[in-house]
Parts: structure tokens; C-alpha cells; sequence
């Protein structure tokens, strides 16, 4: 394993948003409630959404130029407060029983659970599927404390 020093920090981060969301984590993860109240004192309830965006399309694939003009003109916009994406293959089984990889974007928000975060989350996907012809964007949340 590398030192500490010698990880590149898209990795770092990386480590510790997979290290935070590990089983016996510090990270206190509520999936099944309202609220986060095991939040220590100097945690605040939070809501955690990942975001899945596949890379291929009818057309091709989305570019690095295509994705970065994408967050700079959709997600920034909508989460100026700030978010972390990284690279990822995915991999799936059709319908035809048939296993397919993709290239992918994960997109990492940390919020309040309000409605109009809500629907910004909405207009992203809705945004990046009409934009790049995707049939889904794969998503998940979670009840989380966090402190900045």
C-alpha cells in the first residue's frame, strides 16, 4: 500500500468516501429514518445522493469535454455549495441475460433533504438524460451526519 503522501488526491478522496461508507465507518449512516439523530454534537443530519451517470450513448461516448461542460453548466448551477465526482465502471445484466460494462461519472451531493433540493436532483437527471440520449441515471440517498 502506498504512504499516505504518495496517493494522488482524486484517490484520497476516493478512499475516504468508500473508507466513510463502510461498515464500522465513523460515518453514522441512517437509511431507515427521517432524521440522522445519532449525529454527534458537531455533526448536523444531512442527506447523501450519488449519482450514477453512464458515458455511452447511441451517438458514441460522452467526452471528457462534454462532462465537464456538463457540471460546469447543470450541476454547478444547481449545487454551487459544492459536490465531488470521480470515474467508475459499471457493469449490469440485460434483460437477455447478456453483461455490459460502461465508463461512468459518479456525482457525490451532501445536503439538506428539502423539496427544492429535491427537484433540482430531478432536473439533473432529467437534464442529463435529454442532453445525451441516456435511457437512466442510476441514484441513491441516504440519511447521513456530517460537519464541514
Amino acid at each position: 500500500m502506498p504512504s499516505l503522501s504518495a496517493v494522488t488526491t482524486p484517490a484520497l478522496v476516493l478512499f475516504f468516501v468508500i473508507s466513510a461508507t463502510s461498515p464500522g465507518s465513523a460515518l453514522l449512516v441512517e437509511t431507515q429514518r427521517d432524521a440522522a439523530p445519532g449525529c454527534e454534537a458537531s455533526g448536523i443530519p444531512y442527506t447523501r445522493t450519488t449519482l450514477y451517470f453512464g458515458l455511452a450513448r447511441p451517438a458514441g461516448t460522452i467526452t471528457e469535454k462534454q462532462w465537464k461542460a456538463f457540471v460546469q453548466q447543470e450541476v454547478t448551477l444547481r449545487f454551487p455549495q459544492g459536490f465531488t465526482t470521480w470515474e467508475a465502471l459499471g457493469q449490469w445484466q440485460g434483460a437477455n441475460g447478456q453483461i455490459s460494462r460502461e465508463r461512468s461519472k459518479v456525482l457525490l451531493l451532501v445536503h439538506p433533504d428539502t423539496p427544492p433540493v429535491r427537484d433540482s436532483i430531478v432536473s439533473l437527471i432529467s437534464s442529463y438524460k435529454r442532453k445525451f440520449q441516456q435511457e437512466s441515471v442510476l441514484w441513491e440517498t441516504a440519511k447521513v451526519c456530517a460537519a464541514f
